[in-house]
């Protein structure tokens, strides 16, 4: 595929006097045009239900969440990965995100790691890939060789994938069993990804991690109660979550709070079943997790 016939490489007819617009004019126009994002994105929603019922059956079986690309879309698969880990309070293992170049290259470009494809399967390689695991390459081209690479090698251990472009026909969606293709038309700044491609994939991500963890039992009616306190603010938001999930007033939440050792859900348990710790948790295992089945066990 040649550059000049991709949407992301086209030039917006809206901007061509961005040089010589006012900072008022040159934001609004930004504004306007990130609007077209959501809209795009709409359009996709199918493929990202699919996307999200591979994840999650991942999850069920043990499995991860694997996240590959280059540049800005690999620091935005590594970005939603690590914020896993304090949101959802998942094992790092469980939500990965891969960038060509490594760690190195979330501050600055490694030339020539996301032209080669051999990278990305060696990256899934080093991971110890499985059948179990979903892979969801990540690239606004849509025709990066690393990911490329990745998405053969998973579909070679039989891994679920995913891709996730900002063109249509785009080529790594020949790799894939869900092609994601939003195209939010050209940007304002000629081919700079990082702008309206970039936010799609942001959103994009947003739905496929957060969705993914509500299915698996990470979330309560709209709570993060499986959010990790490992500072003084998040304690204080816990306890807010446990008043907010039961009703309670702060004295219980923060009582519930310490005999939980300061686990949420199981503290929303308790104060919900009206048990101690070890009973909530006994529930809780029961229910594989779901505070709503915890709570239909313990009246049943």
């Amino acid at each position: 595929m040649k550059l000049d016939k991709l949407t992301t490489e086209t030039r917006n007819e809206a901007s061509m006097t961005l040089d010589q617009m006012s900072v008022q004019e040159a934001i609004a126009l930004m504004n306007q045009e990130d609007r077209r994002v959501p809209e795009a994105i709409e359009q996709v929603l199918p493929q990202i239900e699919a996307a999200i019922k591979l994840i999650v059956k991942s999850f069920n079986q043990d499995g991860r969440l694997i996240y590959m690309g280059a540049g800005t879309s690999g620091r935005l698969g590594v970005l939603d990965a690590a914020e896993c880990v304090p949101t959802f309070s998942t094992p790092p293992e469980m939500v990965v995100g891969l960038i060509a170049g490594g760690e190195k290259a979330m501050l600055s470009a490694v030339e020539g790691a996301e032209d080669s494809a051999e990278f990305g399967r060696d990256d899934l390689k080093e991971l110890k890939l499985t059948d179990k695991d979903t892979v969801v390459g990540i690239a606004a081209s849509g025709r990066t060789p690393y990911v490329k690479g990745g998405l053969a090698y998973a579909q070679e251990v039989g891994a679920s994938t995913v891709s996730v472009a900002c063109n249509k026909g785009a080529e790594i969606s020949e790799y894939s069993q869900v092609a994601i293709e939003v195209d939010a038309g050209a940007e304002v700044l000629t081919g700079s990804t990082r702008l309206k491609a970039g936010t799609a994939q942001k959103l994009i991500l947003n739905m496929l991690s957060t969705v993914s963890m509500v299915q698996i039992g990470k979330v309560y009616k709209n709570l993060m109660v499986d959010v990790q306190p490992t500072n003084e603010k998040l304690e204080e938001r816990s306890k807010r979550i446990i008043m907010q999930a039961t009703e309670c007033d702060y004295e219980v939440a923060e009582k519930a709070f310490h005999e939980a050792d300061k686990n949420v859900k199981v503290a929303i348990v308790m104060v919900l079943t009206n048990n101690d710790s070890n009973s909530a948790i006994d529930l809780l295992i029961q229910s594989d997790g779901f505070i709503q089945e915890a709570i239909k066990e313990e009246r049943d």
